[in-house]
């Protein structure tokens, strides 16, 4: 649905984008994360026809957004961070303004009708977008994004200023809307791609650094995973034991105790998944293994690590 190839965006001699490429496939819906200033919003703005590129091709649904930009633009709705809207209209009236701006062909009242009852904007289409909450003001934008029934909706953070049940009731709409709409959401909050997201794209400085889907994600890092591991028995017993271990790298001993328990730290040797042999030793030893969860492998920790490793690159100047 969307194939974006050796994207280029040149200011003098800065780089917005440096050869990008990515496609997104029909119904995906995609996270675009990275940094202030990395050229998520170059990004946007270049598939939205709004920003041209210094070279290399964008195209939605097989249009190039560059030779028919009026083509692709039929397939696009977008919601910017700041929605687009008229205060002194009604909600009835700016979507009737938006499908006349847009040339809409589908039948007027039903297709406005579905779009304000998917939103949930059925109750206050009669009042002034001025005197509306932050948050329906927020579903007015989502619904303006509709107008037109576009294959490709790209939202840049539509949960921003929401109060924790407005943001849910935002999540919830963008999963229902992702049965029928490809849909790249542009956001600063990592736990809103991971809970929303099936694929995230980070681009810093330019560059796209990760492509993978989100639970994939972790294996992008070249380091070895981090266990936090409860496990019952005299410290230094289980510690030598555990040092002692064929694969284990490095045991860290925390403050963290619960009875006879103490939480270590565990990181294997590259290559090594280090649980099947773990258990084994507990179990042999009998150390009964109270809890064992990996750590720094949430979205937000994969995310500073990714970046941190590509600006190290930056300054070594090698990419990886």
């Amino acid at each position: 649905m969307i194939k974006v190839e050796n994207l280029v965006k040149r200011y003098g001699a800065n780089y917005a984008l440096n050869d990008v490429s990515f496609e997104i496939g029909e119904g995906e819906v995609v996270g675009l994360l990275g940094p202030n200033g990395a050229g998520k919003s170059t990004t946007m703005n270049i598939l939205t026809g709004f920003l041209a590129a210094t070279s290399g091709t964008a195209t939605i649904g097989g249009v190039d957004i560059r030779e028919d930009p009026i083509e692709a633009k039929r397939m696009i709705g977008y919601l910017p961070e700041q929605p687009p809207l008229y205060p002194d209209m009604t909600v009835e009236e700016y979507l009737n303004f938006v499908y006349e701006l847009k040339g809409c062909t589908l039948e007027r009242i039903p297709h406005l009708d579905e779009i304000m009852s998917v939103v949930k904007l059925g109750d206050v289409k009669s009042r002034l977008i001025r005197n509306l909450s932050k948050g329906y003001k927020q579903r007015v934008g989502i619904a303006q994004a509709l107008v037109g029934d576009p294959k490709v909706v790209i939202f840049d953070e539509p949960t921003v200023g929401l109060d924790p049940k407005q943001i849910l009731e935002v999540r919830n709409l963008i999963r229902s809307l992702s049965k029928n709409h490809t849909i790249i959401l542009s956001t600063h909050i990592l736990a809103e791609v991971q809970s929303v997201c099936q694929r995230v794209l980070i681009i810093n400085r330019g560059h796209l650094i990760a492509d993978k889907r989100t639970d994939e994600l972790a294996r992008t890092l070249e380091d070895t995973v981090i266990y936090r591991a409860k496990i019952a028995g005299p410290e230094r017993e289980v510690l030598s034991a555990l040092r002692g271990m064929n694969g284990m790298k490095t045991v860290t001993p925390t403050s963290e105790k619960e009875a006879d328990a103490t939480v270590y730290l565990l990181e294997g040797a590259r290559g090594v998944d280090i649980r099947k042999p773990l258990f084994r030793l507990l179990a042999n030893a009998n150390y009964p293994l109270m809890e064992l969860a990996p750590t720094g492998t949430d979205l937000e920790s994969i995310f500073i690590r990714l970046v941190e490793k590509s600006d190290a690159g930056n300054r070594t100047g090698v990419r990886k």
